[in-house]
């Protein structure tokens, strides 16, 4: 990766429709029109499904808000989050949560399996990590934990690799997401050193 101490500007697009009101972040500069043009088309892809997935559009929809987190922007790496509360009626709405890993150089989406390097066995070694701070936070699991899978959901923030399920996943729905935040520097030995964390990491 190049440029190495590139920051993106973001901005906001809302869009709004009875009793629907959603932001979605895009890139408007600080890199090639043609990453810049990948990373918004990803983005709103992600932003579709979640609608999709979600029932829109629905008359059964009493509110729906979507929202977003930057996690990191910096040194060529941008990392968000795409939220989607909607509520239909009952005890309480649901959140969808998608996250999106970039190299701003070039507007490639990473997959998590995509962050080590090939062969390292990262599934088994973050599967470790994970299961030890669920025991050490004493998480009420509601199945046996299933593990982390090539896709898995996660975002990068603070030098460290987030892993995170959906709601109702593994835990009790008043526990939120579970989120597995894991240093950088605890598997520094099996991160793709070219690739975002790897980026962070030095």
């Amino acid at each position: 990766m190049n440029g190495q101490t590139l920051m993106l500007p973001i901005r906001v697009r809302t869009m709004t429709a009875k009793n629907v009101k959603i932001r979605i972040p895009y890139v408007t500069g600080g890199t090639t029109p043609a990453a810049q043009e990948a990373m918004n088309k990803s983005i709103a892809a992600a932003n579709q499904k979640l609608l999709k997935d979600q029932g829109f559009p629905s008359k059964d929809i009493q509110q729906m808000d979507g929202t977003f987190e930057i996690k990191t922007n910096e040194r060529g790496v941008l990392s968000l989050s795409l939220l989607n509360y909607t509520f239909t009626g009952g005890a309480h709405g649901n959140t969808l949560q998608k996250s999106l890993t970039f190299d701003a150089n070039t507007g490639r989406s990473y997959t998590l399996g995509e962050l080590f390097k090939k062969g390292s066995n990262y599934q088994a070694r973050l599967n470790t990590i994970i299961q030890a701070q669920i025991k050490a936070r004493q998480l009420p699991l509601l199945v046996e934990y299933p593990g982390i899978t090539p896709d898995q959901d996660f975002y990068i923030a603070d030098k460290s690799l987030v892993i995170y399920f959906p709601l109702y996943a593994i835990v009790p729905y008043a526990w939120g997401f579970p989120y597995f935040p894991i240093s950088v520097f605890e598997i520094q030995d099996i991160i793709d050193e070219e690739g975002p964390l790897g980026i962070l990491m030095y």
